[in-house]
This record gives C-alpha cells, sequence and structure tokens, in this order.
C-alpha cells in the first residue's frame, strides 16, 4: 500500500497540525481518508489523539481500515461524503475537534484502478464515481445531458475552450451508439480537435476533469465542506487542505478570506468582538510542493495548501 500511495506534502501538513493535537484525546478529522497515508503518520505522531476518518469511497475505507487497524480504538471510520462532517462526528457524539485534513480531488487508488474510468490513458467504463453506490455515471452524463448542459460542465469545470465544438459532437456520436467507454469517448474528443489546436498534453484531460467533477459534484460538497469543517473546530483547532486545481482553491480561499477578515463596518470608531476574524491564516497564499517533493511523486506538483486556525466561536 504504501508503494500505491505516496501522501502529498505528508510532513508540512503534520507540522501544521502539530500545535492543535497535543492535548490527550484530541481529535483530528481526515475528512478524504483515500488509502490513509495521512492518518497513519498522524496517528504514529501523536499517540494520545483520536482519528475520524471520512470517505466516500467504500473501497478505499476497507484499506485504511486495514492500514490503521494496529490504532485500534483511537479510529474511527465512517463512510460518508465530506460535506457532511457535522453529521459523522454528531454521529460520533463529538462536538468540536482540535485539527481538520482535507486532501481533495481524485484518489491515487482511484487513478490507478483503471476499471473506475477516471483515466483517459486506459480504456474501460465511463463510471468515475468516487461513491460506487450513487447513481451518476459519466456515461450517464454523456447520455442523458442535453448540448447546452455539457457545454456549460465542460466550460466551468474544465476551462475548455473548444466546450462547444465537443458538446455538439458528442451528442451527434450518441444518436448513432451510446458513448460507454473512454477509449470511444477519446477518439470523439480526438476527431474533433483541429489540428491546430492540440496541446502539448492530451486534449482529453479537460473534457474527463469536467465529467469527474459533474459526476462527483466537487465543487457544490466543497462549497458545503470548508465551511462546515471550520464550525466544527474549537478554538485553537486548526484546518488544512489541498486543492489540485484552480477551482477547488478558489473555493477554499474564498472561505478562508472571509473568515479570516473583520466584518466591523467602514467608520465603526472600535471593533465589537462579534466582528473580530474567526480565523487566522497560517499560510502566506497557497504553498506549493518542492522541487524534490515533485520530482519523487508527480501528483504533488499541481498542490495548493492552505491551512488556518481557528482563534474566536462564530458571532
Amino acid at each position: 500500500m504504501n508503494d500505491r500511495h505516496v501522501p502529498v506534502l505528508l510532513d508540512r501538513c503534520v507540522e501544521l497540525l502539530a500545535p492543535a493535537l497535543s492535548a490527550p484525546g484530541a481529535v483530528v478529522v481526515d475528512a478524504t481518508l483515500g488509502l490513509g497515508g495521512h492518518a497513519e503518520a498522524l496517528l504514529a505522531r501523536f499517540d494520545r489523539i483520536q482519528l475520524v476518518g471520512l470517505d466516500r469511497d467504500r473501497h478505499a475505507l476497507a484499506l485504511a481500515g486495514e492500514r490503521l487497524a494496529p490504532f485500534g480504538e483511537r479510529v474511527h471510520l465512517v463512510h460518508t461524503v465530506y460535506d457532511r462532517m457535522p453529521e459523522a462526528l454528531d454521529g460520533l457524539g463529538i462536538a468540536r475537534v482540535a485539527g481538520v485534513l482535507m486532501d481533495l480531488g481524485v484518489s491515487s487508488m482511484q487513478l490507478d484502478e483503471v476499471d473506475r474510468g477516471f483515466s483517459y490513458s486506459h480504456d474501460a467504463p465511463l463510471d468515475m464515481r468516487m461513491d460506487d453506490t450513487a447513481e451518476l455515471t459519466a456515461a450517464r452524463v454523456l447520455a442523458e445531458y442535453d448540448e447546452a448542459q455539457l457545454r456549460r460542465i465542460f466550460w466551468e469545470y474544465g476551462d475548455e475552450k473548444l466546450a462547444p465544438r465537443y458538446a455538439r459532437r458528442i451528442v451527434e456520436e450518441r444518436k448513432v451508439a451510446p458513448i460507454e467507454t473512454s477509449a470511444r469517448l477519446v477518439a470523439i474528443i480526438d476527431a474533433a480537435t483541429p489540428a491546430a489546436a492540440r496541446r502539448a498534453g492530451h486534449q482529453s484531460k479537460r473534457v474527463f476533469q469536467a465529467l469527474r467533477i459533474e459526476v462527483n459534484q466537487e465543487l457544490s460538497v466543497l462549497e458545503r465542506a470548508v465551511p462546515a469543517a471550520i464550525d466544527c473546530l474549537e478554538v485553537g483547532g486548526r484546518i488544512v487542505v489541498m486543492a489540485y486545481q484552480s477551482l477547488e482553491d478558489r473555493i477554499v480561499k474564498r472561505e478562508f478570506q472571509a473568515r479570516s477578515t473583520s466584518t466591523a463596518p467602514r467608520g465603526l470608531p472600535v471593533e465589537l468582538p462579534e466582528h473580530r476574524p474567526e480565523l487566522t491564516l497560517l499560510t502566506r497564499g497557497a504553498e506549493l510542493a518542492s522541487d524534490e517533493e515533485r520530482a519523487r511523486n508527480p501528483r504533488a506538483t499541481p498542490v495548493r495548501l492552505r491551512a488556518a486556525e481557528r482563534i474566536r466561536e462564530a458571532a
């Protein structure tokens, strides 16, 4: 499992969360547990903490459970989407937590398991569900969304300039036969791409990203999850979030900035307690992986890390 999953920015995540995890019984939430690499490091480093691991992927949760079994009753795993953190904690009888870690996007395991259809590099059914109990698949999106809807998700979630062309071609091709495999979708995109527009990278990358985000509602989940996680923090608690594309990072940045800024009206002579910021930022902007880490772990290349500490209760 260690060969399959190299946790991104592991030492930095542990360093940022450490000041909040010194008290006996402190609770930290790994909101996107994956294969449990970050969770394992936290449990090993802080031998008196409790860890709550959330994941929508039942298969990842099972593998992480095996990995974290040596830590016994200090580990609590919940099959859920991370915007439901408050409900998950309530079910465990936990009111507030000392730390939250979010490692966003598709996991190493999901990318590596070819038959889940996340990759344009291998032929597989167009599934792309992080939670295989969910109903919506990428194949259903391609079969049921109209041209305007496809154009919108390719543009908004993939920043794809050729979104109108790709959406139109997909609608034409699905009349001939259902688009159910990654190889067929790649062939359609390839045929619809003008020679002058071919990129150094694969032209299917943005379309596959957009489909994955739509299938898993990743951005709407994140918009709910970040404020919910902050609300779950005790005063002095810390949150660390790693994003891998600009759409995710923008959501995190916006919420962190809003919560770390005074809400006092202009001209007010004294800042009242209820107007003071709830958070203090622990990073200057978004931190990137070092050249050394990128060389060792290519999946760290696009990461943007932000962290904050809660300094007061909400008004």
